[in-house]
């Protein structure tokens, strides 16, 4: 008994102090109200205040270079309207859009060089006349685009002020410089990631070009998805084949469909009989949705196995490999000389 007598006792004060001590924490929270969200609330005396939250410091961007901004592009939006830009801006977007800004700055350079080198090649082409622009931001026909706005939600609030000023570093460092050939803006295409060495570019569109040959390229297994396989039914297989319209004979067992496969010497599918339909590795690799033409296809059972590596067309920069590259010290323009084979940096076409 007396334990409880002593506790009731202690109790009584105890909780007198703790009911003192909310009604004190609940006076200010009253007294702010309805006030604007502009105004600070002041701390109370005798109250702990906790330290604000830091936020991420803003990172400068450089001044744009002079080549580039004094160049415009007129720019056909996916959602079909027309904007007019400088060099500069497009660039940015682009660059934004088709490399991780996590990369290396050399490979964010080198990146950068092969969208304004492929921006020239584009506007020479002239595809986009009859839209009244000069280049589009459809990246199964020019270059992909992403705006400020898109790109730092994508990179989140931590992140956005340092990207954004890196990939507008790599714009202004390689400002007005050109890959050529031959004194002209070189088809500076490239692709994520190969399976050891890029492909000649014959091998993917028919046409040989002295600068797309195929050259080694150092990135593995560090990239994302770098092995890949797509598993489809013998079904599957039927269906496809016949809404793309191939006279394939899928008559037989399953095992005898693919035959006949043929390498390049990059590693890549060269061709592959379909139940004696001849397709090219590009076409068996757009045909089944296949990360890129480094595959083997083995059968089990009625069912299809590709086991892929790597992801694009092979052809030009990877950009995996260039940001390896950059990872062992290797400078932007060393990049390039690597990958575009006798090309030329020609600074403001």
């Amino acid at each position: 008994m007396r334990n409880l007598d002593t506790w009731k006792a202690i109790r009584a004060p105890f909780l007198t102090g703790l009911a003192l001590s909310a009604a004190l924490l609940l006076l200010p929270l009253a007294a702010l109200g309805d006030a604007p969200v502009a105004a600070e609330a002041q701390p109370t005396p005798g109250l702990l205040t906790l330290p604000a939250v830091p936020t991420p410091a803003a990172v400068p961007e450089p001044s744009p270079g002079e080549w580039d901004s004094a160049q415009t592009l007129r720019v056909l939006g996916r959602d079909g309207q027309v904007a007019e830009m400088t060099m500069t801006d497009y660039l940015w977007c682009v660059v934004a859009a088709e490399m991780p800004a996590s990369f290396e700055p050399e490979a964010l350079r080198a990146q950068t060089v092969c969208a304004r080198t492929y921006s020239l090649w584009k506007l020479q082409a002239k595809n986009h006349a009859a839209d009244g622009a000069d280049i589009c931001a459809d990246s199964s026909c020019c270059q992909a685009f992403l705006s400020k706005e898109d790109a730092a939600q994508r990179w989140g609030e931590g992140l956005a002020s340092a990207y954004t000023a890196k990939v507008a570093s790599a714009v202004a460092d390689t400002d007005g410089q050109v890959l050529t050939y031959d004194g002209a803006p070189i088809q500076a295409v490239f692709f994520s990631s190969a399976s050891g060495a890029t492909e000649n570019s014959e091998a993917v569109w028919g046409k040989a070009l002295p600068y797309l040959v195929s050259v080694d390229s150092p990135e593995g297994d560090e990239v994302p998805n770098y092995h890949s396989t797509v598993t489809l039914t013998a079904d599957q297989v039927k269906k496809t084949v016949a809404e793309a319209g191939l006279d394939s004979d899928l008559s037989g067992e399953p095992s005898g469909w693919f035959t006949s496969l043929t390498r390049t010497a990059s590693g890549r599918v060269a061709s592959v009989d379909l139940g004696g339909v001849a397709l090219s590795g590009s076409a068996a690799r757009n045909l089944f949705a296949l990360r890129s033409a480094c595959f083997d296809v083995t059968e089990s059972d009625g069912t299809f196995t590709f086991s892929v590596t790597g992801y694009g067309h092979g052809v030009g920069m990877s950009q995996y490999g260039a940001n390896a590259m950059a990872k062992a010290g290797t400078g932007w323009k060393d990049i390039l000389a690597h990958y575009y084979t006798g090309a030329q940096l020609q600074s403001g076409l």
